[in-house]
């Protein structure tokens, strides 16, 4: 977009790291289309090296979409990193190839940011295919007793508990606008003079919880992080990472260690800190063990004429909760 001589950037730039989402990134695409409104938008996708023919799909599909492939798979903070640098509009968005943006949603959060000069983040509600919340979207910054509530499911018996669902914030309307501690990296909305002032996401982590780490460095600059509850996107949660499911399960309990370690360990004694890292480790080896089952199950083959029942289905699902 151009005035005069000079450039003028546009109002959004739409990042996308994406790896082996081919068909759902199309998508996401097809959905920046007929939600950017009268909004000046950019789109970067990076592609993680995918095996799927997403570049080629890009490249024929979308010209218009600037297409940056990666050699090996970078993961999730260095992809977008990488794109975000080489953007220049008022706004940036970091999206997950695996959402889908209804029409209508971009410009109010956007007019959001422009009425809230102190807010640097912004993200909607993000609900599951069949409509169920993904409570990352709205999130407390974790602590041991939130962490404990969480994992005994605390927060499940006592939703309206502030003590209990800190972390998931069950004690608030999911529809309704507050400010949080962090909202999801599926679809974050950020400022492009507080990104500046807070600087891009921490490459150490490799998938999960850099979105966490960078909600706490823009709580720590004093921006502002508000929820738009009123505002709603599709979140197919999860794609990218089933074809290498026990390696994301390392990085995802690695990442809780990582967060941990950077912003927490200074304010606990050392045996609450030593107490935090077995859990973690504990839980990784109980979320490795089930993954392993359910893979031996997998692999057996199934009587002929027998078909899953709705009951087995439920408990893996409550053991992979």
């Amino acid at each position: 977009m151009t005035e005069g001589n000079a450039q003028v950037p546009a109002d959004l730039a739409v990042v996308v790291a994406s790896y082996n989402v081919a068909a759902l990134l199309a998508e996401c695409l097809e959905s920046i289309e007929t939600a950017r409104g009268a909004l000046e938008v950019e789109v970067v996708v990076v592609d993680n090296d995918s095996s799927d023919g997403s570049q080629e799909m890009v490249s024929v599909s979308y010209p218009d979409v600037r297409l940056i492939c990666n050699d090996v798979n970078e993961g999730f903070a260095k992809a977008n990193n990488r794109a975000i640098k080489e953007t220049r509009a008022r706004y940036v968005l970091l999206l997950n190839p695996d959402t889908k943006i209804p029409e209508r949603t971009l410009e109010p959060m956007i007019a959001f940011l422009d009425q809230n000069p102190d807010v640097g983040v912004v993200g909607p509600r993000v609900v599951r295919p069949d409509g169920a919340l993904d409570e990352a979207c709205r999130r407390g910054f974790p602590t041991p007793l939130s962490a404990a509530a969480r994992f005994l499911q605390l927060d499940r018996v006592f939703p309206k508990s502030r003590t209990f669902g800190s972390y998931r914030q069950t004690f608030k309307d999911p529809g309704d606008r507050y400010e949080v501690d962090s909202v999801v990296g599926a679809f974050m909305m950020l400022r492009r003079s507080a990104l500046e002032d807070v600087g891009v996401l921490d490459e150490d982590f490799f998938m999960f919880g850099e979105d966490l780490d960078w909600c706490w460095r823009f709580k720590k600059r004093d921006w502002r992080i508000y929820y738009l509850g009123d505002q709603q996107v599709i979140h197919h949660k999860g794609a990218s990472c089933t074809t290498a499911p026990h390696r994301m399960n390392w990085h995802f309990h690695r990442s809780m260690v990582l967060f941990h370690r950077k912003h927490l360990v200074q304010r606990y004694p050392f045996f609450l800190n030593w107490i935090v890292y077995g859990a973690v480790g504990i839980r990784y080896a109980l979320k490795s063990v089930v993954m392993v089952m359910r893979g031996t199950r997998a692999r057996r083959p199934e009587p002929v004429g027998v078909r899953e029942s709705p009951a087995s289905r439920a408990e893996e699902a409550s053991a992979e909760a």
